[in-house]
């Protein structure tokens, strides 16, 4: 089974079970806004790579009631979910099914987010759509990535994936959420901190650096740079 149909079987419990399967959702959301540009008043268009449900354009969209989002993902039952959520803000919101490895990106970019999709594809197409990314950013623009990470080791991604259950399931999450989000993570292909901090620098991006750091939850960013005056 490939990652769309595993998404599109969850799409509907989804977000539901973000709070538990996410055990450090505050810090890791959270972290992932303060990233973004502070003037909340600005029109930026904001493409969301791999945005499922709409989670992340949706806390993000509350924040910049300017913004205008473009929404990325493979699976189209998960894109059917975030359609419903804007409903109410259409205008806002431009929707494209296709594999984050080879959809073409549009060109005038202010924010680039990802939240838990990045980590789907193998290295060298991470180290790819980072260069792509660039290339899809104004200059100034920002390159967001909360992510799911390997552990620089086999012995730490594993006690990673240990504290991960053992937080998700002390926040009421069930052997049926575990079983599913399993489901999900078969498909995994997760790369460390440092390897992604490296591709966005080969990238072109300054400003490089994990703003938080929470076991198998990292979010990364870089910015692209401004034209020398």
């Amino acid at each position: 089974m490939g990652v769309a149909e595993t998404f599109d079987r969850s799409a509907r419990s989804y977000d539901v079970s973000r709070r538990m399967l996410v055990p450090c959702f505050d810090g890791f959301y959270g972290s992932a806004l303060d990233v973004l540009p502070g003037d909340r008043t600005r029109t930026l268009h904001v493409l969301d790579l791999g945005a499922g449900t709409g989670l992340l354009s949706m806390l993000v969209a509350a924040e910049y009631p300017r913004a205008r989002f473009t929404l990325v993902d493979v699976a189209p039952g998960m894109l059917k979910i975030a359609h419903e959520r804007f409903a109410a803000q259409a205008e806002r919101f431009a929707f494209r099914v296709g594999d984050l490895a080879s959809v073409e990106l549009p060109s005038d970019v202010d924010c680039a987010i990802s939240a838990l999709a990045i980590h789907h594809l193998p290295a060298f197409e991470k180290a790819a759509l980072s260069r792509r990314v660039f290339d899809a950013l104004r200059p100034g623009g920002v390159f967001v990535n909360a992510e799911q990470v390997a552990g620089e080791t086999e012995q730490e991604d594993a006690a990673n994936h240990r504290t991960w259950r053992e937080e998700a399931r002390a926040l009421g999450a069930t052997e049926e959420d575990l079983s599913l989000a399993d489901e999900r993570m078969s498909e995994d292909q997760p790369s460390t901190v440092p390897e992604q901090l490296a591709w966005l620098s080969e990238a072109g991006f300054e400003e490089v650096a994990c703003r938080f750091r929470h076991g198998m939850f990292a979010v990364l960013a870089g910015r692209k740079p401004l034209p020398q005056s």
